[in-house]
Formats: C-alpha cells, sequence, structure tokens
C-alpha cells in the first residue's frame, strides 16, 4: 500500500506545535536573555525529539516541525537576499483576529545566497536516517502577496517577478544538491480567488482575478520548470492558519481549471475539513494521470478526533471526480503555521495523524 514516491498516502503539511521549552527558549532569545547558539541546542534537541516521534508514529514525509520559525513564511523570504524581516504598524487580518504585527519589505534586488534554510535541510537529513525529509517553503507568489514593495527598486511588477522566479529556481536547485528529494510550496493567495468577496477586494486593488490567477500559474511553474526529474515537489493551498482562524473560505471553483489541470507540480495538498472550502466537484479537472492529490480532511486547528466512517466516507465522495488511485490523505494545514500553534494539545496531534495513517491502510491497503 505504501507508495515509494511522494506525497504518500498518508501525508501531513509540515508545522507540529512547539514544545514548551522551546517557546521559553525562543522567548528569551527574542528579549536578548539568551544568544543564538543557546536557542540553536534547544531547537536541536526538540528537532532529534520530533524526527524520532514521526517515525515511531509511521509517518514517512519527516520533517522538523517548522521549529526554527516565527512564521511559516516570513522566516524564508527575509532571508532571500533583497528582503528584510521588520515590524509592521498593523498585522493580518483574520477571522475575528489580528495576527503579530510582523512582516517582510523589499529593500534590494531579490536573489538566493547563502541562505540559512540549507543548513535546516541538512540537520534533518543528518537525523532522519533512511527515512524521506519533507521541507517546507512559502510559495514565491507569496513573496508578492505579502512584501512591501520598494517602487524605487522595483518600478516594474514584471521586473520582480521575474527576479523571484530566478531566485526561486536557485532555491530548488539548492534545496536538491543538499539532498532534497520532496519540497512543498506553500501558498495562501490562491484564497484570493476563491469567493465572490475576495475577488471583489482584488479588483478594488486595481488586478483583475483572471489575470492574477494567470500570474499565480505562470509564478509556480516558471519556478519549478528546472527540477531534477527524481524531485518532488508538491504545493499547499491554505486559506490562512494563524492560532486556529482563517483568513479567507469558498469553493475552489474559479480557479480550478488552472490549479487541477494548469500547475506543473506532481501534488496538491488541498483543503477539505469543512463547508469553508467547498465541495468535491472541481476535482473534475484534474486530467494528469500522475498528479497526486492529497485530501485534507482532518482539521489541524482544533483537538476533537474525526469519526474514521465519515473520513472514509468522503475520500470515496472524492473518488467520484478523481481515481481512488491518485488520492492521499492528510491534516488540512499544519498544526502551528506560526510558533504560536493552534489551538490543540501535542497529544491531539500525534491521535490524528495515528488516524489518518490507520485510515488510509483500510482505504489503499
Amino acid at each position: 500500500m505504501t507508495q515509494l514516491i511522494a506525497p504518500f498516502r498518508y501525508d501531513h503539511v509540515g508545522s507540529f506545535l512547539r514544545p514548551k521549552e522551546l517557546k521559553i527558549a525562543r522567548s528569551k532569545f527574542q528579549n536578548n536573555e539568551i544568544p543564538y547558539d543557546e536557542l540553536k541546542k534547544v531547537e536541536d534537541q526538540a528537532i532529534i525529539r520530533l524526527i524520532e516521534k514521526q517515525k515511531e508514529l509511521g509517518v514517512l514525509a519527516i520533517t522538523d516541525g517548522e521549529f526554527r520559525r516565527s512564521w511559516w513564511h516570513f522566516d524564508f523570504l527575509g532571508g532571500l537576499e533583497g528582503m528584510d524581516y521588520y515590524e509592521k504598524e498593523q498585522g493580518l487580518n483574520f477571522h475575528n483576529l489580528e495576527t503579530r504585527k510582523e512582516g517582510v519589505r523589499v529593500v534590494g534586488k531579490i536573489d538566493f545566497g547563502n541562505h540559512p534554510f540549507i543548513d535546516h535541510f541538512k540537520f534533518i537529513k543528518e537525523h532522519a536516517g533512511t527515512s524521506t525529509v519533507k521541507f517546507t517553503i512559502p510559495s514565491p507568489n507569496m513573496l508578492h502577496a505579502r512584501a512591501d514593495r520598494n517602487l524605487d527598486i522595483y518600478p516594474d511588477d514584471q521586473e520582480l517577478i521575474e527576479d523571484t522566479i530566478l531566485a526561486y529556481q536557485k532555491a530548488i536547485q539548492a534545496f536538491y544538491d543538499a539532498g532534497c528529494r520532496y519540497l512543498q510550496l506553500d501558498d495562501t493567495s490562491w484564497a484570493s480567488l476563491f469567493s465572490e468577496e475576495t475577488r471583489a477586494k482584488l479588483m478594488e486593488e486595481g488586478k483583475n482575478p483572471q489575470q492574477f490567477m494567470d500570474t499565480l500559474q505562470y509564478v509556480i511553474n516558471e519556478s519549478i520548470k528546472n527540477k531534477p526529474s527524481d524531485m518532488t515537489i508538491t504545493m499547499h493551498i491554505c486559506r490562512g492558519n494563524y492560532k486556529s482562524t482563517f483568513h479567507s473560505s469558498g469553493g475552489y471553483n474559479f480557479a480550478a481549471e488552472v490549479i487541477f489541470g494548469g500547475l506543473n507540480v506532481d501534488g496538491l495538498f488541498l483543503e477539505f475539513d469543512d463547508e469553508r472550502s467547498g465541495s468535491f466537484e472541481p476535482l473534475q479537472y484534474v486530467k494528469r494521470k500522475d498528479l497526486k492529490v492529497v485530501l485534507g480532511l482532518v482539521t489541524s486547528k482544533f483537538g476533537e478526533l474525526e469519526d474514521k466512517d465519515e473520513i472514509k466516507a468522503r475520500i470515496l465522495q472524492a473518488a467520484k471526480y478523481v481515481s481512488l488511485d491518485q488520492l492521499c490523505l492528510s491534516p488540512q494545514c499544519g498544526f502551528s503555521s506560526t510558533e504560536d500553534g493552534n489551538i490543540l494539545e501535542e497529544e491531539n496531534q500525534w491521535q490524528k495523524l495515528t488516524l489518518i495513517k490507520q485510515i488510509a491502510e483500510e482505504v489503499w491497503g
């Protein structure tokens, strides 16, 4: 039953709840109470324990839980050449919640150089043994969606896009050279297309939704076009995940033909955990037989465990639109897209991963 090529029948998005000792150490570091070396020791030990826990549970795609990051995207984007991580006047608006007031901005020409995430990957690979290591980074689209732009440096939007693509092509090759064979791009920008409300906001900003979608597709396909043939690149399409809240809602309908028929990724991690995600009907646009669709049917936002039979029934519903052999199962998102974490206990995330494995074995075994 187990696939030898990722994404796996039972997979996960990547992030895990930060253990208490790591949260304490990061807080001390941020308050200049300890040097980075002391924080790194705590990170190292926490990641080693996490790797062993994943192996114990039979997880096939080993990650570092994003334990070295404060945010799922800003840490990577801020580490690119020409980018800066800084404190903003206002955070992002989520459902009934505002995020921490932090962000990234363009301060020079975008490029990929001596990025710390390469060493982060090497550490996991060193300690994961023969297990498959999955590494997650934000999609190149997130640079345009979240970075404050500098018109003096990039007066032309297309030049910024092309530099971003080149930076990501370099990044993908750098991860490959370091031994990475399973890379995931996390992307919330597609959610701007999923509802009439969010499409209206795009138009208020002077953006045509169709052109915006075409640009998202172009950036992804160009960024990954030179990837080595033995490297798997997947994409997680997210509607926001911050302290168990969300940023947007809506089904895949408007963008279905592009997402399912026009992206050259090897697999798609899709949110389908509640009514905010719409129906499975847009999956009819999956035309490639080699595209894996990872159904995020188990929520990572709350600890209550899903009913196994209900999840199995939903998998079969999805199989009406795309071959069961192309489907996989995972949580709908990470358990801790930021260091704050979602509203559940560590034991809940292990229970959910165990449930996903059991269901996958019963459905595809």
